[in-house]
């Protein structure tokens, strides 16, 4: 079966938690099906292929929006580059795209090849109003791209049962029956606990003191001023390590560094690394935290806090969207209800203050992600997914 997989994020860029989902994916299901990966380019003049092999070897293609439209709307450059991806795409079996930026190209690849388009949904444009403060006008274009794609997708699949719920919600229009769940996934060989410590000195960690950490993007989603306002209330035993990069716009990264210049005020041991960190660096630092903060107020699934849980750290997460589906509440650590900064603070001292009840929640999450959250499963029932469509 050939299955052309068109996606924004792909190695060596990935950033984003469907970056990550879209990277092991493919990886499995180059073992399972004939893959041609398509992602978008930074750069250049057409689809450029950058890696290619034989059945059951994914062959990536990168795709550039257009010259033409340098400086138009970022949303235009994207169907632009939606359009090359649609015309490289014909001739598969099944079209399978991830997240607005590509489901516009999967659409139109699969209705001129008269086959099955899967849209995979990592986030739904209607629960993210707050895009229009990134993308003006665009945003009514991104909706429009996404909301297409689904109601006439073949099938839509959903990473967790909050986000098909929340997809059957934003979209009545589509049948329930074509909305499936397949849950994300962790590889737990390489997300696994490291006990060196070589990383937390090159960034002056203190290996000996407790670690409060938040790894995501600066994005009113993930909810980093949430844990900032809060902070004041933690532990002052404990540093606070912020892996945040990629703000989403220049007035919310000056937000943030208003509220870290002001903590940083109020207590010692904020770290703030904004630079795009190594895997190694990022599972270094996960592994030797006391507690894993994931304080976002809208999460399909949550991918990080999977990779919190296989490191072995205990985690505490807002109680939103798939996260309950992923963090088993005072088994793997604790949840909480999004935007509030008082009971984020009460439940991270309630993990601080017993250590021993911390790293029981580290070794069950641990435990659970390996049970439970494995991409070969997960790339099994997606490659079951295009055969019923497809009858092979």
């Amino acid at each position: 079966m050939r299955v052309a997989l068109l996606t924004r994020e792909f190695p060596p860029d990935v950033y984003g938690g469907a970056g990550v989902h879209v990277e092991y994916l493919a990886r499995e299901l180059a073992r399972l099906v004939d893959l041609t990966v398509h992602r978008e380019a930074t750069s250049g003049d057409g689809p450029v292929i950058e890696a290619a092999g034989g059945p059951g070897v994914a062959a990536v293609s990168a795709h550039p929006s257009w010259a033409a439209l340098a400086g138009a709307d970022d949303v235009l450059r994207t169907v632009s580059m939606d359009l090359s991806m649609a015309a490289a795409a014909v001739g598969a079996d099944v079209i399978h795209s991830h997240t607005w930026y590509t489901n516009l190209g999967g659409h139109l690849a699969a209705l001129l090849g008269g086959v099955p388009h899967v849209v995979t949904s990592h986030s739904l444009e209607p629960r993210r109003p707050w895009k229009a403060e990134q993308l003006g006008g665009g945003y009514r274009l991104s909706s429009w791209c996404e909301r297409i794609a689904i109601e006439s997708a073949a099938a839509v699949v959903a990473v967790s049962a909050g986000m098909r719920a929340d997809i059957l919600e934003a979209y009545p229009a589509v049948d329930p029956a074509r909305v499936h769940v397949i849950r994300n996934g962790i590889d737990t060989d390489e997300y696994r606990p490291d006990p060196a410590t070589d990383v937390l000195e090159r960034y002056g960690v203190d290996p000996e003191r407790p670690v409060v950490i938040f790894v995501g993007r600066i994005t009113r989603q993930k909810g980093l001023p949430v844990l900032l306002r809060a902070a004041a209330a933690i532990d002052r035993r404990a540093q606070l390590v912020l892996c945040a990069g990629a703000p989403d716009t220049p007035e919310l990264l000056a937000e943030t560094t208003a509220l870290v210049d002001g903590l940083r005020g109020e207590r010692d041991g904020v770290v703030w690394l904004g630079g795009m960190l190594s895997k190694p660096e990022v599972i270094q630092l996960l592994t030797h935290a006391s507690v894993f903060v994931c304080p976002s107020v809208y999460e399909p699934l949550g991918i990080v806090n999977l990779e919190a849980m296989a490191c072995g750290t205990a985690v505490v997460a807002s109680h939103v969207g798939g996260i309950p589906e992923v963090v088993d509440d005072g088994v793997t650590g604790l949840l909480v209800p999004p935007d509030e900064p008082k009971a984020l603070a009460d439940a991270i001292n309630t993990v601080l203050a017993d250590p021993a009840r911390a790293a029981a929640m580290g070794r069950a999450g641990r435990e659970r992600a390996v049970g439970e959250f494995g991409w070969t499963a997960v790339a099994e029932r997606t490659a079951a997914l295009y055969a019923s469509l497809t009858g092979g």
